[in-house]
């Protein structure tokens, strides 16, 4: 797998360049054309006051701001325009600029202009971000230069400048950020998932798909695709790979395969047709669920693709312990244990977090709905769960889905605070308390980070409580 021959160092000296959206990536690209010379405005539909802080001080660092709208004489005057992943690219102001020829592109697709060394690029509708994190940890740990970032916080732009011929950088790519790719070819592209998800955004089920494919679009026979063989998308992904040459790893949580990473038995399992390999046990592994030993083996696919050592590998992954909001145990209260999955903002996320518990589950469901279908929750539930608690927007909603279908108890609550302590107190010692809601948070918080916070926050003040109960407890 040859480097990237891409240059750092191009400069943008004369050009005027304008950026769609004062978000992470909008602010790291806006600087980062800036520092090359170019004559840069940022803009945002959010008034100026709304606008997050770091934006107060681009000025001096000779970047133009407009606030309040996106003014379609900015944009059709541009030399090229680069959208922050937020922004969609049917967007109505950016019409007379297209009409205009003015290039439109990405902020994934800008760092990828630039980025040195070697690319590996993980999409999917969920796992992105457990997945990115373990693989940059996997190359970082075998002894190779490993950078991380993308969707999963860090501008990609922002990797540019400590990117190295002979180093890897790993990317976690949205649907959002491969809209707009045009020349981005990772050298090895994951794709763990595809379920419905940002409906609100793509309108259908099929541009969604088409969105996360676009990975795909320039990969080759020096490129190699790693794909689930248990995702239903998985025969067009790998029609459109064969058609371009392009090798493919399969990796599958459920079923043996000819070829590819699997499980049998206790062992966790790579076959190729010159042979056969036993990489981990089951008792290995850190993380529960299924969709866990999806992203272990996804992870483990392009890990070794990469050069990983297989015993490296398997120390890297005993020792991973996943991440915050992603099926993170918070605490143990008067015998229930908690678990925050605030991460899981889509159904098919919510589902393979309620399907890691067998039974005594208490369930947090609800927030922004991103026009979701929430009856596939109903059979998990329907077996494993012992009450459920609908917040947000959407609670009528999915009240509504599971009426006449869930013969548990349906509770709906002005908080998420209100929701944990009414469950503290109809659980009993063993079962499991989920925040688990399957939709996005931004009706009641500022991200699912925030709305992870709160809940632990809440656990946390319920140890407190339990902690005063005892100290006044007569002798």
């Amino acid at each position: 797998m040859p480097a990237l021959n891409n240059t750092n160092n191009q400069s943008y000296a004369g050009r005027h360049l304008v950026v769609v959206g004062a978000g992470v990536s909008g602010i790291g690209a806006a600087r980062f054309l800036a520092a090359r010379g170019a004559q840069v405005t940022l803009t945002d539909q959010r008034p100026a006051e709304k606008l997050p802080p770091e934006v107060i001080q681009l000025p001096s660092e000779g970047i133009a701001i407009e606030a309040g709208a996106h003014r379609p004489e900015t944009l059709r005057a541009a030399d090229e325009i680069v959208l922050s992943p937020g922004v969609p690219p049917g967007l109505a102001a950016l019409q007379p600029a297209r009409e205009a020829g003015v290039p439109i592109i990405g902020e994934i697709e800008l760092a990828f202009r630039h980025l040195r060394g070697r690319i590996v690029a993980i999409t999917g509708s969920n796992g992105k971000s457990t997945t990115t994190t373990l693989i940059g940890r996997l190359l970082a740990e075998a002894g190779l230069l490993t950078q991380v970032g993308g969707n999963i916080g860090v501008a990609a732009v922002s990797l540019v400048e400590t990117s190295r011929d002979d180093g890897w950088t790993v990317l976690e790519c949205s649907s959002f950020q491969l809209e707009t790719v045009v020349t981005f070819r990772p050298h090895i592209g994951v794709l763990l998932n595809i379920t419905p998800d940002h409906l609100d955004r793509h309108g259908t089920f099929e541009n969604y798909v088409a969105a996360k494919l676009n990975m795909f679009r320039r990969f080759d026979g020096e490129t190699l695709a790693v794909l689930n063989a248990d995702d239903p998308t998985t025969p067009r992904a790998q029609a459109q790979l064969a058609a371009q040459g392009a090798p493919v790893t399969l990796f599958s949580a459920q079923r043996e395969l000819e070829e590819g990473l699997f499980p049998r038995g206790d062992e966790l399992v790579c076959r190729t047709r010159q042979a056969e390999r036993v990489l981990l046990h089951r008792a290995d592994l850190p993380l529960p669920g299924r969709h866990n030993l999806e992203n272990i083996l996804a992870s483990l696919a392009a890990a070794l693709a990469a050069g990983v050592d297989p015993e490296t590998a398997r120390t890297t992954i005993r020792d991973f312990r996943g991440l915050e909001h992603r099926l993170e145990f918070v605490a143990e209260v008067a015998g229930v244990r908690y678990f925050n999955d605030s991460k899981a903002t889509n159904v098919a996320a919510a589902q393979v977090s309620i399907e890691a518990f067998p039974s005594g589950l208490h369930v947090i469901l609800g927030g922004l709905d991103k026009n979701s279908d929430f009856a596939p929750l109903v059979d998990a539930l329907a077996s494993r769960a012992v009450s459920v608690a609908l917040i947000g927007t959407a609670a009528e909603k999915i009240a509504a889905t599971f009426a006449g279908r869930l013969p548990q108890p349906i509770t709906r609550h002005a908080s998420l605070e209100d929701a944990v302590h009414s469950l503290a107190r109809r659980a009993r010692p063993g079962d499991v308390v989920l925040l688990a809601p399957a939709c996005a948070s931004f009706d009641m918080f500022d991200n699912f980070e925030h709305r992870g916070r709160v809940f632990k926050a809440t656990v946390k003040g319920l140890i407190s409580n339990v902690q005063r109960e005892a100290s006044c407890s007569p002798d």
